[in-house]
């Protein structure tokens, strides 16, 4: 024997699979596509322009806010799938269950703000709408460990 110690060797990362990044870049302009669609849609066609109520004052939701608050969730979901790959066993799965709750508890903002039972009705779906195109379209992307 030579007196060698046997060395450890570091766990390897799954290197993320090819067109990973656009399938997710994908996901998230979908989802504010999706919102932006909807907004269009109900507010300048159809008049259901959506307010909510911030600070004691009505204000109007526009599309700024609409595609902002779609981009900000779909980063974030990202940013957290990207995570649980690294920290969790099952990130796939881990991911799903965590976007379903938040997804559910993102539902108390137009719950607690909206103006109307109009604008109720359009923020609530553009937030269930960017869900059902983030969840399945960014935990489709999520490595296996």
């Amino acid at each position: 024997m030579s007196g060698d110690t046997p060395t450890r060797q570091a766990p390897t990362r799954q290197a993320p699979a090819p067109g990973t990044r656009a399938r997710r870049a994908l996901a998230v302009g979908a989802a504010a596509v999706a919102a932006l669609a909807l907004w269009a849609l109900t507010g300048p066609v159809l008049g259901l322009d959506p307010a909510a109520g911030t600070g004691g004052r009505t204000e109007p939701v526009g599309a700024g806010m609409v595609a902002a608050a779609a981009l900000a969730a779909g980063l974030a979901g990202w940013a957290l799938l990207a995570l649980l790959e690294r920290a969790a066993r099952r990130p796939r799965r881990t991911w799903t269950a965590i976007a379903a709750v938040f997804l559910a508890l993102s539902l108390a903002g137009p719950l607690g703000s909206a103006a109307d039972a109009a604008s109720l009705g359009v923020l609530a779906a553009m937030h269930l709408l960017v869900g059902a195109v983030l969840i399945p379209g960014l935990g489709r992307s999520a490595r296996t460990r």
